[in-house]
């Protein structure tokens, strides 16, 4: 079994669970901008307590998953994952969070063709904002070159005053200028 085939599974058990969930990270980077190699998954999910349990149930033939890693993931707001025991794959469930971008971003995910199937993903811009954050929080390039990547496949559709607006929430005021800058510079 290929690790896009337990994505797949993971995502139908999720849907079958009554989770709603979007795919971010490098997944929905590769999918909006410049495709890279990732070797774990990172999905958001809006779950209580008896839907994450009938997941678990849903999916602990085929993955491996700590309870205690999703009470403590429930009770705080946080992440834990599950690990594919054929192939390994790691993928990242977050608690969405209550903050209010975490709400906009998830009010405004959106569904594409994916694995064959329709997927909720985060939006390219909210894709971006989350990449920029990232980016400021663990100063790492490779975040930074993701929401780049993106802004430049997605051109003219991007919402550049949304975009500017939630970097001035989230004082990201320096990383979305820099982005635009670049941008502009590669257009010229």
């Amino acid at each position: 079994m290929k690790p896009e085939h337990a994505l797949k599974t993971a995502l139908q058990k999720l849907a079958e669970a009554g989770i709603a969930y979007m795919i971010t990270g490098s997944f929905a980077s590769n999918l909006y901008g410049i495709p890279r190699t990732t070797y774990d998954a990172d999905i958001v999910i809006e779950a209580k307590r008896p839907a994450l349990t009938r997941f678990i149930k849903l999916i602990e033939d085929e993955f491996y998953v700590s309870p205690e890693a999703v009470e403590e993931a429930l009770k705080h707001e946080r992440i834990f994952n599950i690990i594919h025991l054929t192939t390994g794959l790691k993928i990242d469930l977050i608690i969405r969070k209550n903050r209010e971008f975490s709400k906009e971003e998830f009010k405004r995910r959106r569904q594409e063709k994916f694995l064959g199937m329709d997927c909720w993903f985060a939006s390219p811009e909210d894709t971006i904002l989350s990449k920029l954050e990232w980016s400021k929080i663990g100063e790492s390039e490779r975040q930074f070159l993701d929401a780049l990547g993106i802004a430049r496949i997605q051109g003219e559709k991007l919402n550049k005053d949304y975009l500017k607006r939630w970097a001035g929430k989230l004082n990201l005021q320096q990383e979305i200028a820099r982005l635009f800058q670049e941008l502009e510079e590669t257009n010229d």
